[in-house]
């Protein structure tokens, strides 16, 4: 999801998740993830087609702000997932990559930054 020329991303959170071939999983998140959308995100999270794919792709380059509960989130969930699984962090912004780096997120997933 990227943002064209001249917008502004919405401030309210939009998670979605697609599975591409069984095995891919593409996360999209954009607008402010604060703590109380930490619920939504966890619950999106554990879902099963995010269990079952064998990589995942987080898009972030419509997040405009990312709590660190919300990171932990992401971090934890990316725990769970089999120990062969990909996860790539796609379109972050410096501030968001920062959080994510606070999290611990860097140990288990690749910032995209193209």
């Amino acid at each position: 999801m990227a943002t064209h020329p001249g917008s502004t991303p919405s401030a309210e959170p939009t998670m979605t998740v697609a599975v591409v071939n069984g095995s891919r999983a593409v996360l999209v998140l954009a607008g402010e993830l604060r703590a109380e959308n930490l619920r939504e995100l966890e619950q999106l999270l554990a879902g099963p087609s995010l269990k079952e794919a064998a990589e995942w792709l987080v898009d972030m380059s419509d997040v405009t702000h990312l709590d660190l509960a919300c990171a932990y989130a992401l971090l934890r969930a990316a725990t769970l997932r089999p120990e062969q699984a990909v996860l790539t962090i796609h379109g972050s912004r410096r501030s968001i990559q920062r959080t994510l780096r606070q999290s611990g997120l860097d140990t288990v997933s690749v910032f995209d930054e193209r």
